[in-house]
């Protein structure tokens, strides 16, 4: 038996990622005043936006300071030159790290510019580098149609490390309208493991809207199972899923 995964439902995704950032900067404080780094596991897509300009007023409003983050980002697509406007360095970009004052070399990214043999040494790197940093201590996810985490897709075992992956057409026919048509999104990205997911210390998984009312009760209600990847986080001592009302919907009362 696992626990009850904590779900935490918010009048707004903003009120939401009020809560998370205060959490984040007080990780930040309490560690940089011990002299020690946090470490921050990142993700991408609409979700995380409310949460990123919460982060970037702290920043400007409150003195919130970065430069003692390091950031890994869960994923990136195959084939996306960095400053492709799809790619994630792009958005990452655009939506954080050009409004804060982080050190540019605290950034990580998987890259989407790998020969097919340059994959796995790759991969295998940014794990590394993950280890090095001393591990993730807040981890940012949100939840594709597929149930997915990162870009651990259905099917993707709860002990995968970083890798490389092919994107189930839900997941690609959802990214289609900022690609300009299917026929543009990547067939594969690169994506942190579940199981690297899973060694974060702390995790908050992100979900708004009715559009996703079924998958998350299917994550937090339903079996741990490959099918759906984010119900591995039923299995985390520290997980909890931040909802506005519509994302919350279809859990029992």
């Amino acid at each position: 038996m696992f626990r009850p995964i904590s779900v935490l439902v918010f009048d707004s995704p903003e009120a939401a990622c009020r809560e998370i950032a205060a959490q984040i900067a007080r990780l930040i404080r309490e560690r940089s005043a011990a002299g020690l780094a946090t470490v921050l596991g990142l993700a991408t897509g609409n979700t995380p936006l409310p949460l990123y300009q919460e982060l970037i007023r702290l920043h400007r409003e409150e003195g919130l300071s970065f430069q003692p983050v390091v950031s890994f980002n869960l994923d990136e697509y195959l084939g996306l030159d960095p400053k492709h406007p799809e790619s994630y360095r792009s958005f990452m970009r655009r939506n954080l790290f050009d409004h804060i004052d982080m050190l540019s070399e605290n950034s990580h990214l998987p890259s989407g510019m790998l020969a097919e043999e340059e994959i796995a040494a790759h991969c295998a790197a940014y794990e590394t580098k993950i280890v090095r940093a001393g591990g993730i201590d807040f981890q940012i996810l949100g939840i594709g149609r597929t149930g997915h985490i990162g870009f651990n897709e259905p099917g993707t075992p709860i002990d995968s490390r970083t890798q490389s992956i092919h994107l189930d057409e839900i997941t690609r026919q959802d990214a289609a309208p900022a690609f300009g048509g299917i026929g543009q999104v990547p067939e594969q990205a690169i994506t942190m493991g579940c199981g690297t997911i899973l060694e974060a210390r702390r995790i908050a998984l992100l979900a708004w809207g009715e559009k996703k009312a079924d998958i998350v009760r299917d994550a937090v209600k339903g079996p741990v199972t490959d099918k759906v990847s984010a119900s591995f986080l039923q299995t985390h001592p520290a997980a909890s899923f931040y909802l506005d009302r519509g994302a919350a919907s279809a859990l029992p009362a």
